[in-house]
């Protein structure tokens, strides 16, 4: 069963409407939240008047920060520091890390922060509060990106953080690559900013809160990628231990780590719950959205390549300044990305500094692929200009260079264990016809239109927070309940995980029943990130698996009077050679195991990618038009589910690096805040994808997967700029940052000599 391509067993639920999402959940009794926020970027709040609020019809409560601490609520935490690619300073001084207060208390550090939320007995009642709320601020200079927040004149986000710099890292060998640079016959160079983009999630944030008196606990209802990590953060909040609070998650619209945290709202709803008694619901507004969603991306990066005269890579080094946002909430993005700089070329030597500065914007979190887009992006780009400049071609300076042996130990202490990248580049160019794209360049041609193609190699570092507790049950109704922590967002868990269990014990998929999203049932998880589900996920239903045939098997041994040892298992039942009776594993309940695990499970999913695009020299308009992926995701459950994985995580990398841009005015002014503002692409921006798979099984895991929830977004952005250039042609730019738009590239067209 496993590597069939099941359909997904929950689309029918889903497209029937009979999805469970946040906001479908509706409580007796329950009122309505709504937020007045700042419409400054930065500014001194000097005073929250709500009497006016207060006044108005159906309002049950104006609640401000002042209450928020009379209750002794604490600021949430912000400090997502990962432990295996931790972030110094190199100065030794110690990172800062501000809280996180769900209402503005002294000060306003961005644009939509909230100083006041509005409790009322409809939707429309708590918007009228909201917007009564009178607020006087005094301005400040913002600073949006991180270039301006690093100015000498900018004003300090945080007085623990002056200057404005949270964190300083440098990692690699300085000496070695100096003396690369110092004998290297080629030097190229980019600066690029990899532009911020938004997730824009199908499903917007929802919350509901509900205080149960009696049992004096607290339920909040709310969708992510992983309930544990909103208990634990409102354990924190409310002081409270873990029995006390309860987190479920149903249906998810989508993720992408935009969905890992806890948001301020979600906090603000269980307290307003609590608070007053009365269950206590919100759904952003798709403008609240992009006002308070976490972003991805932003980081500007000045990086350098070293060859020698035969084209062989010697050495790179790089700056990356990534735009955290008011908060640190998450590291990952800057950390992660620079451990893979080097992809899978063999570069002997590398150096990078890493910066994290806070700005006067919304947190940047690990959206998805988290640092490693950005890293091949900067990589592959390099590598094209290299070509340019030695005359050496793309495709044979990239198999120059391309890692051969594994296991191989990369210039940052990264070992890949794993895969057979000369093969993913060539099965790729092979599918994308690459020797055949001359004859469609001059067709292009023929019809007024510049054609150009591109490819990227990539690596990515599926690591992710690795505890998860798995357990399976062999229950008396003859079901196998699992219960685990990892939250499907729409990835097809409902399939993919029963898929595996029903494979080990030889069952049935009908009679798998999972269980996620409960705290109540989910004692430990991570949920769903870093490409961790069939990786952590299927290591540990393996191990239960095993766990319950071995004791099952003590069961049928006494039941058919044979010695365990002499028992074979086969598609869910035990029997003995030469005899005639056998014992269902089904028939042998209840049975239960418990596997956990709390240390990384490393695995690095890689593959190339091709894009093939067309440009209208009259605007400029740029249109992918054709586009190859290989990948190497490891062992494969189901086929099927990995390329809808593929096929989004390509239309989210096309989607940056054509249109998306979560972009902010010098003031701090959010300049995209609805559809209108910011383009996403539509079935007809995109063509069919050629999609295949170079399998290698990990042996860092017992399942042997490696994952697939990210390899389309992390070589795509690169793939697609590579193709642009390309069809410009050698009289046109060697970079454009992205979004490469219409307009960018209709620039770039009349600044070059007449065709």
């Amino acid at each position: 069963m496993i590597g069939q391509s099941l359909r997904r067993v929950e689309d029918f639920r889903l497209l029937t409407g009979r999805g469970r999402f946040s906001d479908d959940r509706a409580l007796p009794g329950q009122l309505h939240a709504a937020f007045a926020r700042s419409p400054h970027a930065h500014a001194r709040l000097e005073a929250v008047e709500t009497d006016a609020a207060a006044r108005l019809p159906g309002v049950v409560a104006v609640l401000t920060a002042a209450d928020y601490a009379a209750d002794g609520m604490l600021p949430m935490p912000a400090q997502g520091n990962p432990k295996d690619v931790e972030l110094t300073n190199r100065d030794g001084r110690p990172v800062v890390y501000p809280p996180l207060a769900p209402l503005a208390e002294d000060r306003i550090r961005r644009v939509g922060e909230a100083v006041a939320m509005a409790v009322a007995v409809t939707e429309a009642d708590a918007l009228a509060a909201a917007e009564a709320v009178g607020a006087r601020y005094a301005p400040l200079p913002a600073a949006p990106d991180a270039h301006s927040a690093l100015a000498a004149e900018a004003v300090p986000l945080w007085d623990a953080a002056p200057g404005n710099l949270c964190v300083d890292d440098y990692k690699g060998d300085a000496e070695a690559v100096a003396a690369a640079f110092a004998r290297a016959a080629h030097v190229v160079r980019i600066e690029t900013v990899n532009n911020r983009v938004n997730g824009i999630p199908m499903e917007p944030r929802a919350a509901l809160g509900e205080w149960d008196a009696g049992a004096g606990k607290l339920t909040l209802w709310a969708g992510g990628q992983g309930v544990n990590r909103f208990h634990r953060e409102l354990c924190h909040v409310f002081g409270w231990p873990p029995e006390r609070i309860r987190v479920v998650s149903e249906d998810v619209g989508g993720g992408y780590g935009t969905r890992n945290s806890l948001y301020p709202e979600f906090t603000l709803t269980a307290w307003a719950a609590r608070r007053l008694g009365r269950p206590v619901r919100w759904t952003a507004t798709r403008s609240e959205a992009f006002l308070g969603d976490y972003d991805g991306r932003d980081l500007a990066t000045g990086a350098e390549l070293a060859l020698d005269g035969q084209g062989r890579f010697l050495a790179m080094r790089s700056t990356n300044t990534g735009n955290l946002g008011t908060h640190a909430v998450t590291f990952v993005p800057i950390a992660r990305g620079p451990t893979v700089m080097t992809g899978l070329y063999d570069i002997p030597a590398a150096e990078t500094v890493t910066k994290g500065v806070f700005t006067n914007s919304v947190p940047v979190t690990a959206y998805r692929g988290a640092g490693r887009p950005e890293a091949t992006f900067v990589l592959e780009r390099l590598i094209d200009k290299a070509a340019r400049k030695t005359g050496i071609d793309r495709v044979a300076l990239r198999e120059r260079n391309l890692v051969g042996e594994l296991p191989y130990r990369n210039a940052l202490g990264v070992v890949y264990d794993s895969g057979d990248f000369r093969r993913s580049q060539d099965m790729a160019l092979r599918l994308a016809d690459w020797e055949g794209f001359e004859a469609r360049r001059r067709e292009a041609a023929r019809r007024g239109r510049l054609r150009g193609i591109g490819l990227a190699n990539y690596v990515e570092t599926s690591t992710g927070w690795p505890v998860e507790r798995a357990e399976m049950t062999v229950a008396e109704d003859g079901a196998v309940e699992v219960v685990i922590g990892t939250q499907s967002s729409g990835q097809g868990h409902e399939t993919a995980l029963p898929q595996i269990v029903a494979h080990l014990l030889g069952i049935p998929l009908e009679r798998v029943r999972l269980v996620t999203g409960d705290t109540d049932r989910v004692e430990k998880g991570s949920g769903s990130h870093s490409t961790r589900t069939m990786r952590v996920g299927g290591h540990l239903l393996r191990q239960t698996a095993d766990r319950i045939v071995a004791a099952a098997r003590g069961r049928a041994a006494d039941r058919l009077g044979v010695a365990p040892e002499a028992l074979v298992f086969e598609e869910g039942r035990f029997g003995a050679p030469g005899r005639n009776e056998s014992a269902g594993l089904l028939e042998l309940g209840p049975l239960r195991a418990v596997a956990e695990i709390e240390t990384p499970l490393p695995a690095y999913p890689n593959g190339c990618h091709v894009a093939e695009v067309e440009i209208d020299p009259e605007t400029g308009a740029v249109r992918l038009v054709r586009y190859t992926a290989v990948d190497d995701a490891g062992l494969i459950v189901n086929p099927l589910l990995l390329d809808g994985q593929v096929h989004g995580g390509i239309a989210q990398g096309a989607g940056q690096a054509l249109m998306e841009c979560a972009a902010y005015d010098a003031g701090g002014q959010r300049l995209a805040g609805s559809f209108m503002d910011y383009a996403v692409p539509r079935a007809d921006d995109l063509p069919f994808f050629e999609v295949a798979h170079n399998a290698v099984a990990t042996e860092t895991n017992l399942l042997g997967a490696k994952g697939g929830g990210e390899g389309g977004t992390t070589p795509a952005p690169a793939a697609v700029a590579n193709a642009v250039i390309d069809a410009l042609g050698a009289d046109g730019p060697d970079h454009i940052d992205m979004p490469i738009t219409s307009e960018k590239v209709w620039r770039a067209l009349r600044a070059m000599p007449r065709r």
